[in-house]
């Protein structure tokens, strides 16, 4: 079957899939780049990132007043997360077919109603449901939000629309901790969700006034098979992920993750010869885009373990309390904050590749000395390299949530940003299983940690910290892969957004006439 439909270069009849022609009302010419808007969808994107880790310092008093064990109450944690992620691919259809004003009103809805239910749950089977529809109006929120942003964006303003969206990724990790510490302390587990409410009222507020009206394609037809597999598929790794956090030797860690590798790869085949694909994978063909979620992925999954392994080295290691930790890994979140102004100037000054070569290098450099720390290691010092740490994460973050974009047509948007949105959910839950993974084979085997150390001039480990040593040198040499993938770019890769007007014409992404 011919697969001129998906040319990027090429317009095709409509009806076709998400990746086939762009709906003519929605064109980004009709509705100019709007900074509202973008604040407002990340806005809503933080609440959606946060309420995926904020349970974690509130499970003992959940625990307490549901009278059951804590290891249970994670289960509420799972289904939210589970459900983000399997919710994702239906949502860019749903936004193409109904209308993505339509869509994104309802999940703020659906998020902060759900918000409601899990605050006056009774116990963990209703706060266990309650989540499970909190996720899937999170899922709609995702994708639907960024398809808002992006499709009223002109590729010279991309960098600063990215700009507002990757701020809440880069937080909502470092601050849940701290927020859901402080709200179950000083008032009750409850108000992890009572906090949603005004938000979520004014977020939908804020949509009916910001988000433009743009009818949906009612002639979108539904790819069932490619939606059934590709959700079975997400859903089971997600599980996987989970399981090998929490139960790794077990034998349904692997059959899970087994399960939804080859559902993840009987979807991609099918997609690839249906003709009105779930998604449009020649997306895959872009070397801008496949580097994001190629390199973008490790880089992604080992920036996720580091919030995960710095905490519970701090406290196990060095035995530190927990405000202390978390103060301490407040670091981290500096260094977002204090590098997000020069981030934009940065990339076009120097353009994607160096950028992004720099990020993951600088990057691997603080991993490995955050190996050589020890209890005896001055506090400042500590606090300066995790500020640095942060800094270069969100320079790296950034940089490839704008590169990722910057040569995909109109038409070929939507199924970009669906597969991004679940890769980036895949990325950090295997972020935090990969972190806990290395924990236990260090752990496992400490004399590997230690020598490992010594190698680098730590000296002899006495005080509790070879797994962490470890597991810190070696999410340093994953990152060295990505950083592998970024030299392959091209020198002026994603030139039309880093430099709009100033790119070599030959180095522009050449795009076939229709």
């Amino acid at each position: 079957m011919s697969r001129a439909t998906n040319d990027p270069g090429r317009e095709v009849p409509k009806g076709n899939p998400i990746g086939g022609s762009p709906p003519p009302r929605q064109a980004p010419a009709a509705h100019p780049w709007n900074p509202r808007l973008a604040l407002l969808v990340a806005a809503t994107f933080f609440m959606e990132f946060l309420d995926g880790t904020v349970l974690t310092t509130a499970i003992p008093s959940i625990a307490a007043d549901f009278g059951v064990g804590a290891a249970a109450v994670n289960i509420t944690m799972t289904a939210y997360l589970m459900t983000v992620a399997m919710g994702i691919p239906l949502s860019g259809w749903l936004a193409e077919r109904v209308g993505a004003r339509r869509i994104f009103c309802l999940a703020i809805a659906l998020f902060t109603a759900a918000s409601l239910l899990c605050a006056v749950s009774q116990d963990l089977t209703m706060l266990t449901l309650s989540r499970i529809l909190q996720g899937a109006g999170g899922a709609m929120m995702v994708p639907v939000g960024t398809l808002v942003v992006l499709r009223g964006t002109p590729k010279s303003e991309l960098l600063r629309a990215t700009a507002y969206l990757v701020w809440p990724g880069l937080l909502a990790p470092v601050l849940a901790p701290m927020i859901g510490g402080a709200l179950a302390t000083y008032l009750s587990w409850h108000w992890i969700f009572l906090v949603n409410l005004p938000l979520g009222a004014a977020a939908f507020l804020a949509a009916l006034r910001l988000v433009p009206r743009v009818s949906g394609d009612r002639e979108r037809r539904l790819d069932w098979l490619g939606l059934v597999l590709t959700t079975l598929s997400v859903g089971a790794l997600v599980v996987g992920l989970e399981l090998a956090t929490v139960h790794p030797e077990g034998p349904w860690t692997m059959l899970s993750v087994t399960a939804g590798a080859a559902a993840l790869a009987a979807a991609v085949l099918w997609m690839l010869r249906a003709a009105n694909p779930l998604f449009d994978l020649t997306v895959f063909s872009t070397r801008t885009f496949r580097a994001t979620n190629t390199g973008g992925f490790i880089y992604r999954l080992t920036i996720s373990a580091v919030p995960f392994l710095l905490p519970l080295m701090f406290q196990e290691g060095f035995g530190w309390s927990p405000l202390h930790a978390g103060i301490m890994v407040a670091g981290v979140f500096i260094g977002n904050i204090g590098i997000k102004p020069a981030t934009t100037p940065l990339i076009r000054r120097f353009g994607f590749k160096p950028v992004l070569v720099f990020a993951s290098l600088a990057s691997a450099v603080t991993f490995v000395l955050c190996a050589l720390l020890t209890p005896e290691t001055p506090e400042p010092l500590i606090f300066a390299l995790l500020a640095c740490s942060g800094a270069f994460r969100s320079i790296g973050f950034s940089a490839y949530a704008s590169v990722q974009y910057a040569d995909i047509v109109p038409g070929q948007l939507a199924s970009a940003n669906a597969v991004s949105a679940t890769l980036v959910q895949l990325a950090t839950g295997a972020g935090i299983a990969v972190g806990a993974l290395l924990l236990r084979m260090f752990d496992s085997a400490p004399l590997l940690g230690t020598g490992l150390g010594g190698l680098l001039g730590a000296g002899p480990d006495g005080d509790g910290v070879a797994a962490y040593r470890g597991a810190f040198l070696a999410i340093a040499l994953l990152m060295l892969l990505s950083t592998a993938d970024s030299l392959t770019l091209h020198r002026h890769a994603g030139a039309e957004v880093s430099r709009p007007g100033r790119a070599p014409a030959a180095e522009r992404p050449r795009r076939r006439p229709a």
